[in-house]
Order: structure tokens, then C-alpha cells, then sequence
């Protein structure tokens, strides 16, 4: 009996350390993709940043 107490045991020790390893990679995952995102937006508002400045610098010399 008590090496079917310690075979249960063990395999809940591995069910939490499957579920701990997966949250694990799942979080890296949702990291990235949030780094992703924001590599995305930076490069979008640096896009637009420049277009403004083009744009200024068109109306400038337009007077």
C-alpha cells in the first residue's frame, strides 16, 4: 500500500511540474508577443513621426 501512496504522490508531483512548466512557456510566449507588439507600434509611430517632420519641413518651404 505504500508504494501505490508513493507512486500517487509522485505522479502529482509531475502533473504540478507539467502544469508550472507550461505556464512557464506559455507566459515567455505572451511576453513575446506583447515585445512584439510594442517593436510594431514604435516602429509605426516612428513612421508617422517622420511623415510629420517631412511634411513640415515641405510647408516650410513652401513660404
Amino acid at each position: 500500500m505504500n508504494t501505490l501512496a508513493n507512486w500517487s504522490n509522485d505522479m502529482e508531483l509531475l502533473n504540478e511540474e507539467l502544469a508550472r512548466v507550461q505556464m512557464s512557456a506559455r507566459l515567455g510566449e505572451a511576453q513575446q508577443r506583447k515585445l512584439a507588439r510594442e517593436a510594431t507600434l514604435a516602429r509605426r509611430m516612428s513612421r508617422r513621426a517622420e511623415q510629420a517632420a517631412h511634411q513640415a519641413r515641405l510647408a516650410l518651404a513652401r513660404l
